[in-house]
């Protein structure tokens, strides 16, 4: 038996075995992937539980975390300093009312302060583009501990 004809003979089992190969190493790719998406999304969720209960904030779930900003900080690294969510931030910031009884207060200096953890955990290239947005807004101690 030449040495061709047993390849051709065979050919389907060469094949076969390529794509399986091709096969695994995509399925190894995608795990590995998501592996190393969920390693990078618990350390970033761990570390900004960290950083908020040495701020003096309670320890937040790191599981909701995890969900809520990913690896890359989902909603909260979307452009910080946007007008619009600025904007809205400040009348969320009201006394509750509706109409003409509803009057700004002032925010309380934690609320700004937690976004900045959040931010510097997450997309700290944006955290300059944050202060610009709220260095004009006046803060306090509003909120009793």
């Amino acid at each position: 038996m030449s040495p061709t004809r047993f390849a051709s003979e065979h050919k389907v089992i060469y094949w076969g075995t390529i794509v399986i190969l091709v096969g695994l190493v995509i399925t190894g790719l995608v795990r590995y992937e998501s592996v190393k998406t969920n390693n990078e999304t618990e350390s970033k969720a761990k570390q900004l539980q960290e950083e908020l209960v040495k701020a003096g904030y309670p320890s937040p779930d790191t599981d909701t975390i995890e969900r809520l900003l990913g690896t890359d900080g989902g909603q909260v690294c979307e452009q910080p300093g946007n007008a619009l969510k600025t904007a809205l931030w400040k009348i969320q910031q009201a006394n509750g009312a509706a109409g003409p009884g509803m009057r700004p207060v002032i925010s309380d200096t934690k609320a700004v302060q937690a976004e900045r953890i959040v931010l510097q955990v997450y997309c700290p290239d944006k955290l300059d583009d944050f202060d610009d947005e709220v260095e004009d807004l006046k803060t306090d101690d509003t909120v009793r501990r």
